[in-house]
């Protein structure tokens, strides 16, 4: 008896969409953002801005908002944001995309598309009191 077997290209076409969706351990993570500014779309809208700065700290703004200050760190798969003034920790899973990175916060359900982020040569707008930090 003989078995036919898929060619290698078509089944590693079919492997890719999972390859994709591989959550960034926190080593990754940081070497791809440290030093970069990236924009955080939802149904291809801007909805935030953050600077990864060395020593994994960060700054957030949603747009048009105040600069939160803070720093992320990797807690099993996911990358975690814990910003001064906020007691709780924002988690998300994150992955490569081949254009940047997809998003997907802990407490999404399914119908929720992952966010994509992408890097920006666009400055951080900090209106608010730490204007210049």
């Amino acid at each position: 008896m003989c078995l036919k077997t898929l060619p290698v290209l078509p089944a590693l076409l079919l492997a890719a969409p999972a390859l994709a969706e591989t959550p960034m351990t926190g080593e990754e993570f940081e070497a791809y953002v440290t030093g970069k500014t990236m924009d955080y779309f939802a149904d291809g809208q801007t909805f935030g801005r953050e600077v990864y700065l060395p020593g994994r700290k960060v700054r957030w703004a949603y747009t048009a908002d105040e600069c939160k200050i803070g720093h992320w760190f990797a807690e099993g798969e996911t990358i975690c944001f814990l910003y001064d003034g906020d007691p709780e920790s924002k988690c998300w899973i994150i992955w490569p995309d081949g254009q940047g990175l997809s998003a997907s916060y802990m407490t999404d359900t399914p119908d929720i598309a992952p966010r994509t982020v992408r890097e920006t040569t666009e400055p951080l707008a900090c209106p608010g009191p730490d204007v210049g930090v």
